[in-house]
């Protein structure tokens, strides 16, 4: 890893952030046309729901395989060889058909997409001085955020000129040249997996074993940190739906906080180098929380549109904190296998929130939904509060003086 200290991010920009501006670019602009073109394929509504999900189900399912098999093959291969899935994928899901494949294709989406992220990740912990980590995960969560917010621009062009499925061509074309950037990228990890070799390989049950109190405690910090942003994409739209607001009127809520949220990635990087990760830790989940209990009183596009705002301002501060401090606790041996266990508590997260969302409006009326999640989002800040704030104390006693 280098550690010199005339280092820059800007001197692995390309390898780093390229891949993964050019891939969420192909995402962005796939994910929020899959329910619809599952309808054209002839799904009811309740599918087409369902085959979204199988996104996140993918990306649950994938969590601990993934670690395993970047640990084998290393980052570029992994990347490279994901990539090319992706585009193949893509083209199938262009040119099918048919809904039940097409199913088969959305899940094969978020399987690929779990091992790109977890590789992304392990690339930027052996590429940046353990100084810089925070900004340079920050930096990979925002460029994310970047493509994903440019996609759905390009999408719609395509749309219009082209129809629906021609976004799926876009989607494998953002694929490829994201395997194109990857090769620009020196394989770090080939060392670890030389000595892993000689050593024998470890299994991903025995580093998750060996790790088990961080995954039990900073692992449900973590997971709280990804229900709370799971829950904003999920609980925004029916609101705006239950005030009566238009779909256009629903996306421009939707830009505009997306606009603010990546405005906050490098800021957010800063502050977890300068002052520790509980100061980012903690807005993630208190800003969804008071939106969750504000959202209530809204009853207009100005006053969603200020909650929207206040959450997204909330999750851009808090951009890279889970890889972030995926990179602190992981180990040296069995680096890859383990922070397939802590993408594992993200994505139990990711998948729980909606599903309590959705419990909840089966028992109470969707105002009082939000103030049960907004209650349960302040515990659930006091949590995320007091295990980050003990990982900067044991980072700051294990700094060198």
């Amino acid at each position: 890893m280098t550690s010199t200290s005339d280092f820059r991010l800007r001197q692995i920009a390309v390898p780093a952030y390229g891949p993964s501006i050019v891939e969420g670019l192909g995402h962005g602009a796939i994910l929020p046309i899959v329910a619809l073109h599952a309808r054209e394929l002839g799904a009811t509504v309740g599918q087409a729901a369902l085959i979204v999900a199988l996104v996140g189900i993918g990306q649950l399912v994938m969590s601990l395989p993934a670690g395993a098999i970047v640990a084998r093959i290393g980052e570029r291969r992994a990347l490279t060889v994901t990539g090319l899935v992706e585009c193949v994928v893509f083209l199938l899901a262009w040119r099918t058909h048919s809904l039940v494949f097409f199913s088969v294709l959305v899940l094969l989406t978020g399987v690929a997409w779990t091992v790109f992220l977890l590789a992304r990740q392990g690339y930027i912990i052996d590429a940046v001085p353990i100084h810089l980590r925070a900004r340079a995960l920050s930096a990979l969560g925002g460029s994310h955020r970047i493509g994903m917010l440019a996609g759905p621009l390009l999408g719609a062009l395509l749309i219009h000129v082209y129809g629906l499925s021609a976004v799926f061509a876009l989607g494998a074309v953002a694929s490829l040249a994201a395997v194109a950037l990857v090769q620009s990228m020196p394989d770090l990890s080939a060392d670890a997996r030389a000595a892993q070799a000689v050593d024998g390989p470890l299994s991903v049950w025995s580093v998750l074993r060996q790790h088990r109190r961080v995954l039990v405690t900073l692992g449900s910090a973590v997971a709280v940190i990804s229900a709370s942003r799971s829950l904003r994409l999920a609980l925004l739209p029916l609101w705006c739906d239950h005030i009566g607001l238009s779909g256009s009127a629903t996306s421009l809520v939707f830009g505009l906080a997306a606009a603010v949220d990546v405005s906050l990635f490098y800021p957010a990087g800063w502050v977890m180098d300068r002052h520790g990760r509980a100061w980012v830790a903690f807005p993630v989940v208190a800003a969804v929380a008071a939106g969750a209990l504000l959202l209530p009183l809204t009853d207009s596009f100005g006053s969603v549109l200020a909650v929207a705002v206040l959450i997204a301002a909330g999750n851009g501060l808090g951009s890279g904190i889970v890889m972030t401090m995926g990179a602190d606790t992981a180990p040296a041996a069995g680096r890859a296998q383990f922070l397939g266990g802590w993408r594992l508590c993200g994505d139990l997260g990711n998948t729980a929130a909606p599903v309590l969302l959705g419990a909840l409006t089966l028992v109470v009326p969707l105002a009082g939904a939000c103030l049960a999640l907004g209650a349960i989002g302040i515990a659930g800040t006091g949590w995320v509060t007091y295990w980050t704030r003990r990982l900067d104390r044991l980072r700051s006693s294990a700094a060198p003086s």
